[in-house]
């Protein structure tokens, strides 16, 4: 063996852990398990950081506990550092993390000799990290790896650096100050990240608040049609930033789903403080341009963030009730409509709304529990549900979408509808559309060939769109065109 390979398996390689061996901050995903568990923390947590970071980072390990192995890893360095260790050079993890996490991700990946890390005493950063490391093993006697400016200290003491990062600047400016013997090129967060983080395409469910214009005959008015237009953009911001709540509080649960695992904080495409971020400036932004339309709309607004923030932390674990929350947060787009606009409320609107949400609510918990049935799961993790309730969520799915076909077909034969449509009768045609669309879709999901949020399979489907022309024709033909 030459001196050169002796010398490289005889130094240690000192490994990163934060943004480096993971894509992710373990400080941050501990300490929104830590919220997420109680909220109330957030009142302690200053008081735990008046004694340190490192302190901060030792209470916060000591109460929540972190799934390493679905922690998203790169693969890349992980399987160079595995080619290392069989060549029998020593790793060591050394990382500003605390030590009762950072050990649980050295024995999960099983290659790594040594831990160093933060304590509850001392903060394992920067130049504290280099500090210890020279310590240990001397003035450039260790290669190390790292991710940001924040390790050019560690750099500078080490024999070798190894950079992983996607910046186009952080390499060249390592180089001032370290020799660079390899880096690790990872993708820069981009805009499509960030959009597909606030689900754009979530945006046509609040298209619900047009709604009450359209079936009280009032949808060519300007001045109203505008107003429900501020509210539909309200709504937008407020449940984009619902959405990215929901997402930072659910990383476990994403990380164990076949495609939830792809959204960005779970796969640690963006930093999860950008979303500590985004999510009070979009709140603030909507809750802003609610009350410059109307006092009334800004409260059913904040009942509807009180609703999903309740459903994001608990509600969701609650078979049934979880499927009746999600009901209800549609029909509460129906009640901002209103408000929005002034427009009476239709009592049998209301009712149609409750059965045929809770049926579309009831199909996207069939579809997770029949994927769970493929991957021979024991449920959907983060549900009360289990791989017996199938056929039961299935026939009150049904059921809950037929029923609002009665309510449909009851309206028909009502008082209120002879005012609105002079052929009322011909609205009977809704309900054959209604009852062949709401079987199609279960059809769909029980042959498990929907693969999207029923909403979502219905903004590409064919044959919903067909169905919704003719519905929208039979409409325009009763009202006496």
């Amino acid at each position: 063996m030459s001196s050169v390979a002796t010398e490289q398996t005889t130094i240690p390689l000192c490994v990163d852990l934060d943004g480096t061996l993971v894509k992710t901050d373990l400080v941050w995903e501990s300490l929104l398990r830590l919220l997420r568990h109680n909220p109330l923390y957030a009142l302690i947590v200053p008081v735990w950081l008046l004694g340190g970071r490192a302190r901060l980072k030792d209470q916060i390990a000591r109460r929540v506990e972190v799934d390493v192995a679905s922690l998203p890893y790169q693969q890349p360095l992980i399987d160079y550092l595995r080619d290392e260790q069989r060549s029998g050079r020593r790793l060591v993890l050394a990382t500003a993390s605390d030590r009762k996490l950072a050990e649980r991700v050295a024995e999960h990946i099983g290659i790594f000799n040594e831990v160093i890390a933060s304590d509850g005493q001392r903060n394992l950063r920067g130049k504290n990290k280099a500090a210890a490391l020279c310590q240990r093993f001397g003035e450039h006697g260790f290669d190390y790896a790292g991710n940001s400016a924040v390790d050019f200290p560690v750099w500078e003491q080490a024999r070798q650096a190894i950079i992983v990062t996607g910046s186009s600047t952080l390499p060249a400016e390592a180089r001032t100050r370290a020799t660079v013997s390899r880096i690790f090129e990872t993708p820069q967060p981009a805009w499509l990240a960030f959009f597909r983080l606030l689900r754009p395409h979530q945006c046509v469910k609040n298209l619900i608040l047009f709604v009450p214009l359209l079936t009280a005959h009032k949808i060519g008015e300007y001045a109203l049609v505008l107003k429900a237009g501020g509210a539909f953009i309200a709504f937008c911001l407020c449940a984009s930033g619902v959405y990215v709540l929901n997402d930072l509080f659910d990383l476990d649960a994403d990380r164990h789903h076949p495609t939830k695992r792809l959204r960005p904080f779970a796969s640690g495409e963006l930093p999860l403080p950008f979303g500590l971020i985004l999510v009070p400036l979009l709140l603030a932004t909507s809750a802003i341009l609610a009350v410059q339309l109307s006092w009334s709309l800004a409260v059913v607004l904040g009942i509807y963030v009180a609703l999903t923030t309740s459903y994001s932390w608990r509600i969701k674990q609650i078979p049934l009730l979880d499927v009746f929350f999600l009901a209800a947060l549609y029909t509460i787009r129906l009640i901002a409509g209103h408000e929005a606009t002034g427009v009476a409320y239709s009592f049998w609107l209301l009712v149609f709304s409750m059965f045929i949400f809770l049926s579309l609510a009831l199909v996207k918990r069939f579809l997770e529990l029949d994927a769970a049935r493929e991957q021979s799961r024991a449920g959907i993790r983060g549900s009360g549900y289990g791989p017996k309730d199938l056929e039961l969520v299935a026939s009150l799915g049904s059921t809950s979408g037929y029923l609002a076909v009665l309510v449909m077909a009851l309206y028909v034969n009502s008082q209120e509808v002879r005012v609105l449509y002079h052929h009322h009768t011909l609205l009977l045609l809704m309900c054959p559309l209604l009852l062949y669309w709401i079987s199609r879709m279960w059809l769909i999901a029980h042959r498990g060939q929907m693969h999207d949020d029923p909403i979502v399979f219905a903004l590409k489907d064919r044959v919903s769109y067909l169905v919704g022309a003719l519905a929208l024709a039979v409409l325009w033909l009763a009202t006496g065109h």
